[in-house]
């Protein structure tokens, strides 16, 4: 059977069409109403392994690799013996100004460990949604990378790629 029933079908054997049942695995390219309707597809809602996309990058000259860069900076600033020498080091401006002119100065460098232990997806129609807990092998885990400017009124949580893109004072 063949999705549940049997059909004609024009398999090229000398042009002709002929009746059967489908027992075997092979697929037919089917138009798109023939023998079965098109469901709409459920499209997931959370996409938990992408980091956040920086709010004002240039992304045509987005860094290489920014996500192995970033990785490096994270192992390395948890183990300098001198965090303020190694934010010299890897040009990270203590006082800044933003592309629209504004000042800001820098107060603290966060890294956090994220675990993904779960996943969401909604139900046909949105109105609510499904659970799953992951299994130990779709576990995952990563480091984020946050710099935390003030400028005069509040603070301003930024990314490395929006932190490349300050000008120095």
């Amino acid at each position: 059977m063949h999705r549940g029933h049997d059909h004609h079908h024009d398999h090229g054997a000398g042009g002709h069409s002929h009746g059967h049942s489908h027992g075997h695995p092979h697929s037919h390219s089917h138009a798109p109403a023939h023998n079965h309707g098109h469901l709409p597809r459920a499209v997931q809602w959370q996409t938990p392994h992408l980091p956040e996309p920086p709010e004002d990058a240039d992304h045509a000259h987005a860094e290489p690799d920014l996500d192995l860069v970033e990785k490096a900076f994270v192992e390395g600033f948890a183990s300098a013996s001198d965090p303020t020498s190694f934010l010299r080091l890897a040009r990270v401006p203590f006082d800044a100004v933003t592309q629209d002119g504004g000042h800001i100065s820098l107060l603290r460098v966060e890294t956090d460990d994220v675990t993904d232990v779960g996943a969401v997806m909604p139900h046909l129609g949105g109105g609510s949604f499904r659970y799953d807990p992951l299994p130990a092998a779709m576990v995952s885990r990563r480091r984020r990378l946050r710099f935390i400017y003030f400028d005069g009124r509040q603070q301003v949580p930024l990314n490395l790629a929006q932190v490349r893109l300050l000008a120095e004072t």
